[in-house]
């Protein structure tokens, strides 16, 4: 009898325990909730940022994101706007700094960032639609902060005529779900192997969504001043400059 007893409050004591454990697909859905809700999130159509990079001196630079793929980086330089990045839907070109002219990026890295234009906000937004995984790691301290952290499988990509795994991990605040850091390894280009790294904090509201205001990327800090949501573009933002 006395058994009896032990075992039935154990079990009684185990299913009535508070449920604490959260999936990749909770925690995920719990970030875009809590920054603006999911339904506000898919009827966002594109952002314009305006923001400041320190390199010595304090950088103008506008950010755009459309959701229809498009997105272009311009830079303030001394008086001169200059495109650093930019993408049409077909075409992805950047400015040469040494010789100040235009150049089309190389067909296989254009066909790889193509396959990622779509992920308007986030590719995690939606994940699944796009033929995307998730998967719930051990959590991790990042800057002092516990966090979930998820591993995201997106479309492999070509390298050299060789697929590759596309492989990102993202680490959540356990406490607020915040986003606060995402991270890769760089798999193209002169930093092949290096690990792309992006941290996110100062979350602000901006017309019922929330965009951290301070990022960092690649050992730069980068302050956003303003955010507009669905602004109008000229199609020639994003265009590669034809001679």
């Amino acid at each position: 009898m006395k058994t009896f007893k032990l075992l039935f409050l154990v079990c009684f004591i185990t299913f009535n325990m508070p449920i604490v454990a959260q999936t990749a697909d909770e925690i995920i859905n719990t970030y875009f909730e809590n920054t603006g809700g999911v339904e506000n999130w898919a009827a966002l159509n594109g952002v314009k940022m305006n923001a400041s990079v320190n390199q010595g001196v304090d950088i103008p630079v506008e950010i755009y994101q459309l959701k229809d793929g498009r997105q272009a980086v311009i830079v303030n330089f001394q008086g001169q706007e200059i495109t650093q990045f930019a993408f049409d839907g077909e075409t992805m070109w950047g400015t040469n700094f040494m010789t100040m002219q235009a150049e089309k990026s190389d067909s296989e890295m254009t066909e790889n960032f193509k396959k990622q234009s779509l992920d308007f906000p986030s590719a995690l937004f939606n994940y699944k639609d796009k033929g995307y995984t998730v998967e719930l790691m051990e959590n991790e301290t990042i800057d002092g902060a516990e966090t979930f952290k998820i591993k995201l499988t997106q479309k492999p990509i070509m390298v050299d005529g060789k697929e590759l795994p596309n492989i990102s991990y993202h680490y959540f605040d356990t406490d607020s779900f915040a986003l606060i850091q995402s991270e890769a390894e760089i798999q193209q280009g002169p930093m092949t192997g290096q690990k792309s790294i992006s941290k996110m904090s100062d979350y602000q509201e901006v017309d019922g969504l929330y965009f951290p205001f301070d990022m960092g990327m690649g050992g730069q800090s980068i302050k956003i001043i303003s955010i507009d949501l669905n602004p109008e573009v000229e199609d020639n933002v994003f265009a590669f400059p034809e001679e």
